[in-house]
């Protein structure tokens, strides 16, 4: 994959987000510190277990958090030199599908069943983009073209019942890059593909990104899809970064137990075992987090620092870095 230029405008710059959600259990630290940046035609994957903080991460970024019970309490989100935190919802309603937009990992609730695939596809365009009423359906049928919906004068007025799960995930894909975002997010959206759909959907997110310039945020736990796909890696457990660095930097040098246990529990077809790797233990519940670091008492390298104090962040190299004491 080749690098993006180091020249590409930063687009997206996230500073200590915080997501916290208020439960009988006590406060659910969701999003713990997470910063990560992001350039103007950059894919970065974000891997981890599920109930890591993942798709809350994204939705906090789209300001799409159920409020109550959840609440982003401190950080900066700066999209295109604007921290949207500090807008107002009418502000950040023509923020969110004009400069950042989501594809949801499934279709099926994503798409609103009552309503014509045209319908919802124009609706954003309608509201973001300033053109003729009387356009909006040429609009409208060239942003399906750009999926490879075939035969977009008709399907148009199909219901998404009536599509297959590739197609249905096309739309959503159109839905997301109607108004041609900054930032496009993709939350697991081959999830509920078959593999040479899921092969031809990844194709068409590379073209649709060399097309527009995106800068593209991926989440999935598919590893091979963050080879294909991702610049660098953001690899999140228990609401925080552990490790980041860029695709081969992971894949070669983990520096993270974590990574490393993600990365050996991927199959590998030359390896003949009895049985495959997993990582034991369950992580640890988010409103009664430990003092030192979450991944201690599954981490085979642990030390009684582990327990007792989170670790710094090292850095690795100039575009590695993860946090464990035994870089210190």
């Amino acid at each position: 994959m080749a690098a993006v230029e180091s020249g590409n405008e930063l687009v997206l710059e996230v500073e200590d987000l915080r997501t916290y959600f208020s439960t009988r259990w006590g406060t659910v630290k969701a999003v713990d510190g997470v910063s990560f940046d992001l350039r103007r035609g950059e894919t970065l994957g974000i891997v981890g277990e599920s109930g890591c903080g993942k798709s809350v991460t994204m939705l906090s970024l789209m300001r799409l958090i159920p409020t109550p019970p959840g609440e982003i309490v401190s950080g900066k989100i700066v999209l295109q030199g604007q921290d949207i935190l500090q807008l107002t919802e009418n502000e950040m309603s023509r923020v969110r599908g004009s400069q950042i937009a989501l594809i949801i990992q499934d279709p099926m609730t994503s798409l609103n069943p009552v309503f014509t695939i045209g319908n919802q596809v124009n609706e954003a365009i309608q509201i973001h983009q300033d053109i003729p009423k009387r356009s909006v359906l040429q609009h409208t049928l060239d942003v399906l073209r750009k999926v490879n919906i075939p035969a977009a004068e008709s399907r148009v007025k199909d219901y998404p019942h009536q599509l297959s799960g590739g197609m249905r995930q096309r739309v959503v894909g159109a839905i997301g890059i109607s108004c041609e975002p900054a930032v496009l997010i993709a939350d697991e959206p081959t999830t509920s593909l078959d593999v040479t759909i899921q092969a031809q959907y990844l194709k068409l997110l590379k073209d649709l990104q060399q097309q527009q310039n995106l800068a593209l945020i991926f989440i999935t736990h598919d590893f091979g899809v963050v080879a294909k796909m991702c610049d660098r890696v953001a690899v999140m457990y228990a609401g925080r970064i552990v490790e980041m660095g860029n695709v081969r930097e992971i894949f070669n040098s983990p520096s993270h137990p974590y990574t490393e246990a993600l990365l050996a529990s991927v199959p590998k077809l030359e390896e003949d075992v009895d049985r495959l790797y997993a990582i034991e233990g369950q992580p640890p519940a988010l409103h009664d987090l430990p003092a030192g670091c979450p991944f201690a008492d599954r981490c085979p390298y642990v030390m009684d620092r582990c327990r007792e104090e989170y670790p710094n962040i090292f850095q690795v190299s100039e575009t590695h870095k993860a946090a464990c004491w035994r870089l210190s």
